[in-house]
């Protein structure tokens, strides 16, 4: 499966220099989008990495936040706060802007998160997440109520989440599921 990583910048020069970076350090053809009307008519899960300023950031908090695992904010100052968000200084050059996209499009066993849950514990969860009870589950993904169970109990021990708004919470900010 090829990887995807989109560049939203408002400075064309700067976008292009990068997708030249990506495509040079890590063999990765990086998509330059026009706008954040663009990205999201992309498919979220399709989606390695997306790489954006702190403007276009801030301007569609509702969009990035949910993504917020999967997204680069590149600023022109240090950051500073709790480093929940990934931000990059961009005045250290490009070694530390290729280091910090070797933690997002290195190997992904890198990513422990990547790896966490199999593609059909990701199916119940977004299921879980958007409501459904297991018996709706076990007849939309033809499988017994007590499959459903073993794949809940395996989702909550290794994410470590035993609540429905939490396991939503997770999946809406993994880009499991969209927010409404």
């Amino acid at each position: 499966m090829s990887r995807q990583v989109v560049i939203i910048l408002h400075n064309a020069i700067e976008a292009t220099g990068l997708q030249r970076v990506i495509d040079d350090t890590f063999g990765i053809d990086a998509h330059v989008a026009q706008g954040i009307d663009e990205l999201l008519q992309l498919p979220a899960d399709c989606i390695d990495l997306v790489v954006t300023d702190s403007q276009h950031f801030v301007e569609n908090l509702r969009t990035f936040l949910p993504r917020k695992a999967r997204t680069l904010v590149l600023a022109d100052q240090p950051a500073h706060g709790d480093g929940d968000i990934n931000i990059i200084d961009t005045l250290h050059g490009t070694e530390r802007i290729v280091e910090a996209l070797s933690g997002f499009l290195g190997d992904k066993e890198e990513e422990p998160s990547a790896n966490l849950l199999s593609q059909r514990e990701i199916e119940v969860l977004r299921l879980v997440a958007s409501g459904m009870i297991n018996k709706q589950i076990a007849n939309t993904l033809n499988i017994s109520i007590n499959t459903v169970l073993t794949h809940r109990k395996n989702i909550t021990a290794k994410l470590g989440i035993k609540s429905v708004s939490g396991l939503s919470f997770y999946a809406m900010m993994n880009g499991i599921i969209d927010p409404k």
